[in-house]
């Protein structure tokens, strides 16, 4: 009879066995029950709520902005990790520093100081107010506070693989005749790709549900600035608590739709650049 080897992990059932009690306890029943109470509903009553105008705007604002948010933090958050890593200047711990910012940050002080800055009787506000660009209470503004929280994400994602792929590379490509252009898509881009790809997915996952940085840069006008976490928070005060649910569940789905798919992406990135 054949023995079985020893886990190189001490205490694998054990571990494993806490682990997946853990993750029920954080994940898995706060989930279920999410979808229990949507069960209380019957498909019509389901499809009113979540095909109604209101949630259907307030889906568009959260999701359409949050994609954004996430694609204008994966370029210019690139920019910064790229400056940040490859040049030297004054400041630059300071400024390294502050990238997070949003982190340490409480999300309604966040939103406050936002609204401050860019109320159109603020310093950024009344500069935009002759352009004819408003962007406190507007779609504007929340697009502005979703780039705000979102941007370190990208940012701490990408500068460890960017600070271990050698500048010696460059050089051996330009030694090679490449251009700068050639040596980014060649080079650079294929080696951070994954790490872009999970920054970008971790700053749309945090747009998604961002909550109190939004509610005060907003303006919250059904149909024109409300997202749908403040949908759910006023169905929740309505004592809707079904209605609730279907809307969050709504989210859950397209989210991990979203994330899974930029998963898949960003595992075939890993092996095209594995198989290069």
């Amino acid at each position: 009879m054949p023995t079985l080897r020893p886990s190189v992990i001490p205490g694998f059932g054990i571990t494993l066995g806490l682990t997946l009690t853990w993750l029920a306890l954080i994940v898995l029943i706060p989930l279920s029950g999410l979808f229990i109470k949507t069960a209380e509903l019957s498909f019509d009553q389901f499809w009113a709520i979540v095909s109604s105008r209101r949630t259907l705007n307030a889906l568009k604002i959260s999701f359409g902005l949050s994609l954004a948010a996430a694609v204008i933090n994966l370029v210019f958050g690139a920019l910064v990790v790229w400056a940040l890593v490859r040049y030297e200047f004054p400041f630059k711990r300071l400024f390294d520093a502050l990238i997070d910012i949003p982190f340490a940050l409480p999300t309604a002080v966040a939103g406050i100081s936002l609204t401050t800055l860019f109320a159109e009787n603020g310093l950024l506000g009344a500069a935009l107010a002759p352009l004819g660009i408003k962007v406190a209470f507007t779609p504007l503004g929340i697009l502005v506070a979703l780039v705000f929280i979102g941007l370190p994400f990208v940012v701490r994602t990408v500068q460890p693989v960017l600070l271990d792929l050698e500048a010696e590379l460059e050089e051996a490509a330009a030694t090679l005749g490449a251009s700068r252009l050639q040596t980014i898509t060649r080079v650079i881009l294929p080696s951070i790709l994954p790490a872009l790809l999970t920054g970008f997915a971790l700053a749309f996952a945090r747009a998604v549900g961002e909550y109190g940085s939004v509610i005060f840069i907003a303006g919250n006008l059904p149909n024109v600035s409300e997202i749908a976490p403040l949908l759910i928070i006023i169905r929740l005060e309505e004592f809707k608590y079904a209605d609730a649910t279907a809307i969050a569940m709504v989210m859950l789905i397209a989210s991990f739709a979203i994330l899974f798919a930029v998963n898949r992406l960003q595992r075939w990135s890993e092996q095209r650049s594995r198989d290069a």
